[in-house]
C-alpha cells in the first residue's frame, strides 16, 4: 500500500484558523457543503481520495487540515475549466509548521506532514499564539 498523499493550499484572506472555519461553516449553511474552487484538478486525485488531507496554510504556516472526500469538474462563466475541491466540514488544527510561500496547492507528502493538535501538548495549544508552538516545537519542548 502506498503512502498517504496530501495537498497544501494558501488559505487566502484568513488571518487565523478560526477566520477558515467562520467562511466554511457560512459555505456549509448556505450550500450543504464544503468546497475550495481551482483551476487545475490533481493528476493524483485518487490516490489522494486514499485518505488524504488538504493542509491550509495561513499566514505563512500550515495550521489546519481537512481530510479529502472529492473532486468535481466543471467550467466557470467564461467556460474555462475548474476543479471543486470536496471537503470533510471537520476542520482539524495541526502543530503550526512554517512554509514558503507558493502559487495554487502543492502535494504533500504523509512523512512531511505536521501532526493533529491532540490536545495534550503544554497549554493544549489552542491558547498558544501559532509563533510560540512552532518554536517550542523546533526546540524539542513541544
Amino acid at each position: 500500500m502506498a503512502a498517504t498523499l496530501h495537498l497544501m493550499k494558501l488559505s487566502v484572506g484568513s488571518d487565523d484558523v478560526a477566520d477558515l472555519a467562520g467562511f466554511q461553516a457560512r459555505r456549509l449553511a448556505a450550500h450543504g457543503a464544503v468546497w475550495h474552487v481551482t483551476r487545475s484538478t490533481p493528476k493524483r486525485a485518487d490516490e489522494l481520495l486514499e485518505g488524504g488531507s488538504i493542509y491550509w496554510s495561513i499566514r505563512g504556516r500550515l495550521q489546519a487540515r481537512q481530510r479529502l472526500i472529492g473532486f468535481e469538474t466543471d467550467s466557470d462563466e467564461q467556460e474555462r475549466p475548474r476543479c471543486r475541491i470536496m471537503l470533510d466540514p471537520e476542520l482539524v488544527p495541526t502543530a503550526p509548521r512554517s512554509i514558503r510561500p507558493f502559487q495554487g496547492w502543492r502535494y504533500l507528502p504523509a512523512a512531511d506532514a505536521p501532526p493533529d493538535m491532540t490536545g495534550n501538548g503544554p497549554g493544549q495549544g489552542d491558547s498558544l499564539p501559532p509563533e510560540l508552538v512552532e518554536e517550542l516545537r523546533r526546540l524539542g519542548l513541544w
